[in-house]
C-alpha cells in the first residue's frame, strides 16, 4: 500500500486552512517586527510584498506537484521522481533538520515566556512540559495535531485582527501617542519610504524571508487531508490576502500610529499599540500570543520532521523502524525520535554558547532557501517531462517557466544578502559542511543497503 492509503486523512478543511495561516505567521511578527522596521522603515512592507509574493508562487508550484499524484504523501516524493534519491535523502533530511532547529529554538523559548508569569520557575521545567504534551497529542491522532494547531493559529489571527480594528480606530480619530497623532502620513512623513537608503532595504529581506519559513506545511499535509484537491488549492490560493492582512495590514497600522524612528527594535510593536490605547495588560496579552505561537512551532516541527522520516524511511533513506504506524495510523517512531533530539536540544541550549545556537539557527534558514528552490526545480522538470499530465492539471502554477527562474533569481540575491551581514555570513559558508555531511551519510548508508541485499539474495 502507498504511504497516504497508510496515513490516516484526519485533517479537516478548518484545520488545514489555519494550519496555512498558522504556518505563514511566526513569533517573528510579534517580536520581530521592530527590529526589521528599525532596520528598513517603511520600505518594509515592500520586502514583505516581494517576499510574499515568491513564497505564494513556491507554493503553487508545490500544490501542481502533490496534486498530480495523489500518492506523493510528502515534496521528497516528487524530489525523488524527479531529481533521483540522492537528492531526495538530502532534501528530506535537511528539512528536517530545518523543522528540528526551529522546535529547538521555540521549545526553549516557550520556558523563557512562561518565566513572565512564574519568575522563579527554572525555564527547561516548563519547556520540558510543553514537549511532552506536544509529544503526547501527536502520538494520538493526527486530528489531534491539527485541532491544535487550529486554536494556536486562532489566537494569533485574533490578536492580530483585534490590533488592525483598534489601530485604525485610532488613526481614524487621529488619537495622540507620546510620539504625535496617529495618521498613515507617519509612513513617509519620516525620510520618506526608505529612509535608511536602499541598504538598509535590501539587508531586511534575511530578516523577512525567516518570517515565511514554515509556509510550505501546508503542502505536507497532502497525505492526511480529507480531500486535497479542493482543500490544499484552497488554503494555497487565499495565502497572498492573508499575507496583505496580517503582515502588510498589521505592520502598516503600527507604522502609521507610531513613526517607525519610535518603534522600539528590542520590544513588540504589539506592546507598544494596545499600551497606547491604556490596555493594562497589553504585555501579558502579547506574551501570552508568543507563547502559544512558539507551543505551534514545536507543534508543527514535531509533526513535519516525524512525516519526513516516516518518509525517507519508505524509501530504505531512514531506519526501517521509523516506516511504522501505530494503531492510530500515526508514525510513533519517528514522532519518539524527532521529540528526543528536541529534548537533547533543550538541554544543550543551557550548555552552548548563544554564538553557536545563533549559527544553528541561521543554517536552518538557508536550508528553507534551499527546500524551496529544490520545490521549485522539481517544478521546472515535472513540466517538461510530463506535458501530458500538466496539461490536464486543475491547479497549474501561473507564469511558467519564466517565475521558475524569477524564484530562483530572488533566493540567489537572499543568499548575497546573507553573505553581506557579518552574523549570517559565518552559517553562509557553515551550510555547505552540512550537505557534505549529508552526501557522506547517504553513501554509507547505501552502502550498507547493497551489502544487506547482497546477503539476502546469497542466503
Amino acid at each position: 500500500m502507498s504511504e497516504i492509503q497508510n496515513l490516516s486523512r484526519g485533517l479537516k478543511n478548518r484545520h488545514v486552512q489555519l494550519l496555512a495561516i498558522g504556518g505563514a505567521i511566526g513569533t517573528g511578527l510579534f517580536l520581530g517586527s521592530g527590529r526589521s522596521i528599525h532596520l528598513a522603515g517603511p520600505s518594509i512592507l515592500f520586502a514583505y510584498m516581494i517576499t510574499g509574493a515568491i513564497c505564494f508562487f513556491v507554493m503553487r508550484a508545490l500544490g501542481e506537484l502533490l496534486l498530480s499524484n495523489l500518492n506523493y504523501h510528502s515534496f521528497v516524493d516528487f524530489v525523488r521522481e524527479y531529481l533521483g534519491n540522492g537528492a531526495a535523502f538530502i532534501t528530506g533530511w535537511t528539512y528536517w533538520f530545518c523543522w528540528i532547529s526551529l522546535a529547538m529554538a521555540d521549545v526553549t523559548a516557550a520556558g523563557l515566556y512562561i518565566q513572565y508569569w512564574v519568575p522563579n520557575i527554572a525555564p527547561w521545567v516548563p519547556s520540558l512540559i510543553i514537549l511532552v504534551i506536544l509529544l503526547i497529542m501527536n502520538l494520538t491522532a493526527v486530528r489531534l495535531f491539527g485541532e491544535m494547531e487550529f486554536w494556536f493559529a486562532l489566537i494569533k489571527v485574533v490578536a492580530i485582527m483585534s490590533l488592525i480594528v483598534i489601530g485604525t480606530f485610532m488613526i481614524i480619530k487621529g488619537f495622540s501617542t507620546d510620539a504625535g497623532a496617529s495618521s498613515f502620513a507617519n509612513l513617509w512623513a519620516y525620510g520618506g519610504w526608505t529612509p535608511n537608503g536602499i541598504s538598509g532595504f535590501i539587508l531586511s529581506f534575511q530578516m523577512v524571508v525567516f518570517a515565511f519559513t514554515g509556509i510550505e506545511l501546508v503542502g505536507l499535509t497532502a497525505g492526511e487531508t480529507e480531500n486535497p484537491e479542493r482543500v490544499i488549492p484552497q488554503a494555497i490560493n487565499n495565502i497572498p490576502i492573508r499575507i496583505i492582512i496580517f503582515y502588510i495590514g498589521a505592520l502598516l497600522i503600527i507604522m502609521s500610529i507610531y513613526p517607525w524612528t519610535s518603534i522600539s527594535p528590542d520590544r513588540s510593536p504589539f506592546v507598544q499599540v494596545f499600551s497606547a490605547v491604556g490596555i493594562a495588560a497589553a504585555a501579558t496579552i502579547v506574551n501570552f500570543v508568543v507563547l502559544t505561537s512558539a507551543a505551534s512551532a514545536c507543534n508543527s516541527g514535531i509533526f513535519s520532521t516525524s512525516r519526513m522520516v516516516y518518509s525517507l524511511a519508505k524509501e530504505n533513506n531512514a531506519p526501517e523502524s521509523m516506516g511504522k504506524l501505530t494503531s492510530n495510523q500515526v508514525p510513533a517512531n519517528a514522532s519518539l525520535f524527532s521529540a528526543f533530539v528536541v529534548l537533547i536540544a533543550v538541554i544543550l541550549q543551557y550548555i552552548m554558547p548563544e554564538g553557536v545556537f545563533v549559527l544553528i539557527t541561521s543554517i536552518s534558514t538557508f536550508c528553507f532557501i534551499f527546500i524551496w528552490a529544490i520545490i521549485t526545480i522539481c517544478h521546472l522538470k515535472y513540466r517538461k517531462l510530463n506535458p501530458e499530465l500538466a496539461a490536464k492539471s486543475n491547479f497549474k502554477m501561473p507564469l511558467y517557466p519564466i517565475i521558475n527562474y524569477v524564484i530562483l533569481a530572488f533566493f540567489a540575491f537572499v543568499l548575497v544578502t546573507l553573505a553581506l551581514n557579518e552574523e549570517t555570513r559565518v552559517a553562509l559558508f557553515a551550510t555547505p559542511v552540512w550537505f557534505i555531511m549529508l552526501g557522506v551519510i547517504y553513501k554509507i548508508f547505501k552502502a550498507r543497503t547493497k551489502d544487506k541485499e547482497v546477503e539476502t539474495s546469497l542466503a
